[in-house]
């Protein structure tokens, strides 16, 4: 392949990353050593460090086969850096070009001016074209004038800088000294650049210098959108070449949408307003409902579905890019639910499914009942062969047995209405997924309440006896526990209260193994029980929290989601200047997730493992829902 290839993507030459050539490509031009180890993490800074020697020119590929003009774009002076925008065709009246660029500049605040000639002579054979360029300097003077070239019959450029405003007439950048680097204009307008992770403290100071100068060029062509909006085929005084030079992107539908948005959003705001009004009435914090409203999962679902709803159709207009994106994670978070939601609506009301989940759900209830029964009356008799204070035993089992009897008479009491109840229920599958799972959690724990029960006066009995046991151990060692200052403190005790330790010690003890029995069972029923909620709170958390609009930009357009920029060479050649391609590099899977996960509901507890294991074995009650506050013996 020729060395003088066009700044095409597909026929340049392999990726070179910026490293130890570009340093000391650097340090050749500006006479400066820099550490090689900083220009490897930072390419973008090295040619920040020497603004007076090496000029940077980012020359967008959709100009390259432009006819000649003039330059039009920005110029950097803290880097030496000219972001060349759009390339103005003749003929022009020059006060005209100064008018439409003071415009530009009002409304953009980008300081945008003629930086210089632009001389395509493929198509301008003319010898005298490159006089009369040169001439356009005295109209449109900038410092420096810039004369880019791109010869005829080849694939040769030349870019040459001159200071007018110098005394000595001589003073221009060589060639050699000036970087073309050319760049994707629509890409890098749609992209947002995203700051670097944090270093260590040693490279903080070129992370901010590095960072800066990406945004700067970033931020013009963002901000350049006005000037985007005049084009070549347009029938005005000024024809313009940019990214929209082969036919402006719009289509009817989009511009209806964006017509209609206003007042739809207005619209749904009212509604949404209306509703988080009537969520927020005083009756709502009465102890039963409001205790209810607390614990039931699809209250909170239905809560965090309302804010995210206020939030998307709320009439503000983001401020920044990152709260657009959230905005647009919600919606698509939403607009997935809803549909998912819909095709699970549609499943249950075919064939008859909920009718055949109605009548199967009885006779489960009746299997789960009587699987409790023959446990309970494997645990009064001798479990794998223990001996069991039998008459604690019997009690206990008993107790247990007439609370299963109780259920099932409730369970045959609602049999009737049960399909009815799910039919109501998968109307609510219109709202979304999230909220029939939560529904469906809700639904497990109303069926499995008796043995919530169980475990409760397991827990509560077993945990009795254990702080107990442990008093009475502190009584034998002449301790106690002070309340106030809470810690352990000496006590004397005189003969008859240790007499009376010594037997409900004793008495303890040998109860301990019957009530830890009863105790161990019916917390791993309740922790199968508190597993299989957990799913189905992992699933809702999961669709809540999926920033599934930034993992689609990051799939299909990439180049939306920029983590910082790459070099390739396409021509390195004495007495020529260096040209580069820049691409943009995508953020990775791990920090798109990172960056735009969405919050969680946050109502359901968070246990370590030790928190976890120390409540298991102190008795202390494990509840599906977070607790205000961590109660204290």
């Amino acid at each position: 392949m020729h060395s003088h290839d066009p700044p095409n993507p597909e026929l340049c030459f392999p990726n070179v990353w910026l490293g130890e050539w570009f340093v000391s490509r650097v340090q050749h031009l500006s006479g400066t050593m820099l550490p090689a180890t900083a220009a490897l993490n930072q390419p973008f800074l090295v040619s920040c460090r020497a603004p007076s020697m090496v000029l940077k020119v980012f020359f967008p590929t959709c100009c390259a086969s432009a006819d000649s003009g003039l330059l039009v774009g920005r110029w950097v002076p803290g880097q030496s850096s000219a972001v060349i925008l759009a390339v103005v065709h003749f003929p022009f009246i020059p006060i005209q070009v100064k008018e439409l660029l003071a415009q530009v500049q009002k409304a953009s605040q980008v300081p945008v001016a003629v930086l210089g000639t632009w001389c395509h002579r493929q198509q301008e054979p003319q010898e005298s074209l490159g006089n009369f360029l040169e001439g356009l300097g005295t109209i449109f003077s900038h410092d420096p004038w810039l004369q880019l070239c791109r010869e005829r019959g080849t694939r040769l450029w030349s870019c040459k800088a001159t200071y007018p405003q110098m005394s000595n007439p001589l003073d221009m950048h060589p060639e050699e000294q000036v970087m073309l680097i050319f760049y994707d204009q629509r890409k890098l307008l749609l992209s947002w650049l995203h700051p670097p992770p944090v270093l260590p403290a040693c490279q903080m100071g070129d992370t901010t210098a590095s960072t800066g100068g990406l945004a700067d060029i970033f931020d013009t062509v963002a901000r350049s959108e006005v000037l985007f909006q005049n084009d070549q085929f347009d029938e005005r005084p000024v024809r313009l070449s940019h990214w929209q030079s082969e036919g402006v992107e719009a289509s009817i539908l989009v511009e209806l949408a964006k017509r209609a948005s206003g007042p739809v959003c207005l619209l749904l705001a009212s509604l949404l307003s209306l509703i988080s009004a009537a969520s927020a009435c005083r009756l709502w914090k009465l102890w039963p409902l409001s205790f209810i409203r607390s614990k039931l999962s699809t209250c909170e679902q239905l809560h965090y579905r309302l804010k995210h709803l206020s939030f998307i159709f709320s009439t503000e207009k983001a401020q920044n890019p990152m709260q657009l994106m959230r905005k647009a994670n919600m919606l698509v978070s939403v607009l997935l639910d809803v549909a998912l939601g819909l095709l699970l609506l549609s499943w249950l009301h075919s064939n008859n499914r909920i009718g055949q989940l109605a009548n199967a759900l009885v006779p489960v209830a009746d299997r789960v009942a009587e699987e409790l029964q023959h446990l309970l009356q494997w645990l009064m008799g001798a479990p794998a062969g223990l001996k069991m204070n039998r008459a604690l035993d019997q009690v206990l089992g008993r107790f247990f047995l007439y609370h299963i009897h109780l259920w099932i008479s409730y369970i045959h009491l609602m049999s009737p209405f049960i399909e009815h109840i799910l039919w109501h229920v998968g109307l609510s599958a219109c709202l979304g997924l999230t909220v029939a799972l939560s529904i469906f959690s809700d639904i497990i724990a109303l069926l499995t309440f008796h043995i919530y029960c169980f475990y409760v006066y397991g827990a509560r009995l077993y945990c009795l006896k254990i702080y107990g046991l442990s008093s009475l151990w502190r009584l034998f060692r002449g301790k106690k526990w002070n309340v106030l200052r809470q810690r352990v403190d000496s006590c004397s005790y005189d003969l008859d209260q240790l007499f009376i330790g010594t037997l409900l010690f004793t008495i303890l003890v040998f109860l301990l193994p019957t009530t830890a029995l009863y105790y161990l069972v019916f917390t791993l029923l309740r922790l199968l029980v508190i597993t299989v909620q957990g799913l189905i709170h992992l699933l809702v958390d999961l669709i809540n929290s999926l920033p599934l609009y930034s993992l689609g930009l990051r799939l299909c357009r990439p180049y939306r989601l920029a983590a910082g920029v790459k070099f390739r060479v396409l021509e390195k050649e004495a007495g020529r200047p260096l040209r580069l391609l820049m691409q943009i590099n995508p953020l990775s899977y791990n920090h798109v997730m990172h960056i735009y996960r969405l919050p969680r509901c946050g109502c359901h507890p968070k246990h370590s493992w030790g928190t976890l294991c120390r409540k298991l074995v102190f008795g202390e009650l494990i509840y599906p829902w977070r607790q205000r506050e961590d109660k204290q013996d």
